[in-house]
């Protein structure tokens, strides 16, 4: 290796830590300091440094980061159609009596239609979405690519892409009655969370996965805006129908 290579090398895998840095902060502050009506606004705060490392840092275009134009059109179109079938999976799930009950999260306010309207039009897809497709299919799975294999790169992205959910696995508990039930005790409680964040890993896999087929990151941000937005309004849902 040149030491040309070397240096190329070097500031990649400078940013990345850079960025993982900036992801640990950030999780810390969303989940412990900041007020909820300021999330939107630090969420595309930290995607924008985010990038503004990635590619002042480490070098990196459009392509590596999932923004090519012109992968725009399949990267909608490949995130549509998993969409679809996540939807058809989800609505199944709210409609049987067996698992119904998984979407009774009682985060959701069922009587506030204002605030069913804020979290699937503004605060999901404009925090949420922008923020961990940006972060994790974008910067950290293009930066890390740039460094490793595409399977240790997305092992990468998608483990870190779980810790990230760690401090809001903490209160899954008090989410749901499902839940709650079989999470108590000590040792139940920290298998639910255990799983959580393994689920949420594996989600980032399928991810990661959406965002290298389509060479675009729109896949993986369709794919996560329908089911966040689906999952509340489901909730939402079940939640004002149970008497």
């Amino acid at each position: 290796m040149t030491a040309v290579e070397t240096g190329i090398r070097g500031r990649f895998g400078l940013a990345l830590w850079l960025v993982v840095a900036l992801a640990v902060a950030g999780n810390a502050a969303i989940n412990l300091l900041v007020p909820p009506p300021l999330y939107v606004f630090v969420a595309l705060v930290l995607a924008l440094l985010a990038v503004l490392v990635a590619v002042q840092v480490g070098g990196c275009d459009a392509r590596d980061l999932g923004l090519e134009r012109e992968q725009l059109g399949h990267g909608l179109r490949l995130g549509a159609a998993a969409a679809a079938l996540l939807a058809v999976v989800l609505a199944v799930g709210a409609a049987l009596p067996a698992t119904r009950d998984l979407f009774a999260d009682r985060r959701v306010d069922q009587h506030s239609v204002t605030l069913l309207l804020y979290h699937i039009l503004v605060r999901i897809p404009l925090g949420t979405v922008v923020l961990e497709e940006t972060l994790f299919r974008g910067v950290l799975l293009g930066l890390a690519l740039r460094r490793w294999s595409p399977r240790a790169a997305v092992a990468f992205s998608s483990v870190l892409f779980g810790l990230w959910h760690l401090l809001p696995a903490r209160g899954v508990s008090g989410f749901n009655p499902v839940v709650a039930t079989a999470s108590q005790g000590t040792l139940h409680r920290g298998l639910v969370i255990l799983l959580a964040v393994a689920a949420t890993a594996l989600a980032g896999v399928v991810f990661c996965w959406l965002r290298l087929r389509a060479r675009s990151l729109a896949a993986p941000a369709v794919l996560h805006l329908a089911g966040n937005s689906l999952a509340y309004l489901l909730a939402w849902t079940v939640l004002r129908s149970t008497p």
